[in-house]
């Protein structure tokens, strides 16, 4: 998860920007702190790191994330998975480089499994070999928590992004929602859909931008299933950005089943556009 983000927002009388930025600052700073697997000295590289039995009590962000990704696994039957560390290192797309990825592949897919993870009582357990990896909702968490920092500040009017991610809240100054395009992938003949975060937020994942880098965490393999891009909306960015990802592993009918299932405000993209019912009655 990078740094990179983008605020509007309309601040009260005598906020500086320099204020809303330290904030803002601040916050991306504690969580890629706790959750950035890019940094050996993150919480979640020591984890990952940790020998079996080493217990990890959680600090709020921390615990935060892992309740969303766990209560989206259990709800996705696993297509959305937090413990896929160690296969997305031997797929190439994490920090490690291992030496031997097709010796350590089976031992990676058998460590992995959300239900391995022992958690209670805000702690959890190295269960052995386990790796998490919060890649598919960290991103979604830090634009909920740059907004609630926000808001602390009583800013109650904006719209934040970082990587594509966003939440609205309040209006534009103009008394307009905070309206977001949301692109169709290259090469299809599908037009932009517009839809009005006014306490919402959204997030997509697709494999249109940076290749086919989703596994299955059935299989530990890259998803090959035709969808190119699922967008979900949601009140919260971190449960719209586990929601997208599971969304997309499930492939266009049975992803599409599960939102219908969860009451999910989704748009699927494979060869065709694909909306679930509370997206469709959310536009008419």
């Amino acid at each position: 998860m990078g740094t990179s983000w983008s605020v509007r927002y309309v601040a009260p009388a005598g906020l500086l920007p320099s204020a809303i930025g330290a904030a803002i600052e601040e916050t991306l700073d504690r969580i890629i702190a706790e959750m950035s697997q890019w940094r050996a000295d993150s919480l979640i590289s020591a984890f990952n790191r940790a020998p079996q039995g080493t217990e990890l009590r959680l600090p709020p962000d921390f615990r935060t994330v892992l309740d969303a990704a766990l209560d989206v696994a259990r709800h996705s039957d696993g297509a959305f998975d937090p413990t896929l560390g160690r296969l997305v290192d031997i797929a190439g797309f994490g920090p490690a480089v291992p030496h031997s990825p097709s010796a350590s592949f089976a031992d990676a897919l058998h460590c992995a499994g959300w239900k391995r993870l022992p958690y209670a009582g805000g702690r959890i357990v190295q269960p052995g070999g386990l790796a998490l990896d919060f890649s598919g909702v960290a991103k979604g968490h830090a634009v909920d928590a740059v907004a609630d920092r926000l808001a602390q500040e009583e800013v109650t009017h904006m719209l934040v992004e970082i990587g594509g991610e966003l939440v609205g809240r309040g209006v534009r100054p103009d008394g307009q929602p905070w309206w977001v395009d949301l692109e169709a992938p290259p090469g299809q003949q599908i037009p932009p859909l517009r839809v009005a975060l006014h306490g919402m937020a959204v997030a997509t994942s697709g494999n249109y931008r940076r290749g086919n880098h989703m596994l299955d965490p059935a299989t530990g393999a890259p998803i090959i299933n035709g969808v190119r891009s699922v967008s979900v909306l949601h009140d919260s960015a971190a449960f719209a950005d586990a929601w997208a990802t599971a969304l997309t592993v499930l492939g266009p009918e049975a992803g599409l089943h599960l939102a219908e299932r969860e009451g999910l405000a989704a748009r699927i993209i494979a060869d065709d556009e694909l909306l679930s019912r509370a997206l469709r009655e959310m536009l008419e």
